[in-house]
């Protein structure tokens, strides 16, 4: 009993003291991390530094483990929604939230290098930016990002549905091109499936929204597919040439 006692004692302080037994290896996490970055950090370590952020009194470490194993390493864990991170145990709404501020981050500084650059050769950088926005839905989204003569982007555009659905005629898509005064724009969608092979519904509607905006004159140049994991560019597959008016 008085041994008893004793531990019951131990609990009492190290509870009012507010600090638990992974208080130090935060520590040590953190301290390593601001004096060499991530250099000899193992994936786990980074998913549980940012589980850490949410979850002052827990240990991550397992959850962490657990996290990189079954999302098959960190870019999996990173590139997953919220619902399906808490499918691990000991990962909550909660501590969740660096890896949401993480998702955040990236998607907010790859808006800035679309914004900043020139980006007709480069679909995998405007990949990268949809990717965050509508990759890791679990319902098809179609995007329009338009842009002004000196290649920055305007505004996008989002709605929820499908290629087929009326959303995705060239009226909707250019009638907001002229209003936005673009001079060219970028579709893409979101598959779902996680598979970013273009169906002969994405070609077709392709071919139709780049004859729509040839007679306006304002042009299509990348139909982008992203899921969370990659991309497809129909200009990189050859389905959208160089527009005449800004090669």
């Amino acid at each position: 009993m008085e041994y008893l006692s004793i531990l019951m004692k131990k609990m009492k302080d190290e509870n009012s003291s507010g600090k638990h037994k992974g208080d130090g290896h935060r520590k040590r996490l953190r301290e390593r991390f601001l004096d060499s970055g991530l250099s000899g950090f193992l994936d786990y370590e980074i998913i549980e530094l940012l589980l850490t952020l949410g979850t002052p009194r827990k240990d991550c470490k397992q959850a962490a483990k657990d996290a990189i194993e079954k999302f098959r390493g960190l870019a999996g864990v990173l590139n997953s929604t919220i619902n399906e991170l808490q499918q691990v145990d000991g990962i909550g709404p909660s501590n969740a939230f660096g890896i949401k501020l993480f998702q955040a981050i990236s998607e907010r500084y790859s808006k800035e290098k679309i914004e900043f650059k020139t980006i007709f050769d480069s679909p995998k950088m405007i990949a990268e930016y949809l990717r965050g926005k509508i990759g890791r839905e679990n319902k098809e989204y179609f995007i329009t990002l338009f842009f002004d003569t000196r290649n920055n982007l305007i505004v996008h555009d989002i709605s929820v549905g499908t290629l087929n659905a009326s959303l995705v005629h060239p009226r909707e898509v250019f009638s907001q091109a002229i209003v936005k005064n673009a001079s060219h724009v970028v579709v893409a969608h979101n598959h779902p499936s996680g598979d970013a092979t273009p169906s002969e519904a994405d070609i077709l509607t392709t071919k139709r929204l780049i004859e729509a905006g040839e007679i306006i004159g304002i042009s299509v140049v990348d139909h982008i597919i992203v899921t969370k994991d990659g991309y497809c560019s129909l200009k990189e597959k050859g389905v959208i040439k160089n527009p005449k008016n800004n090669t």
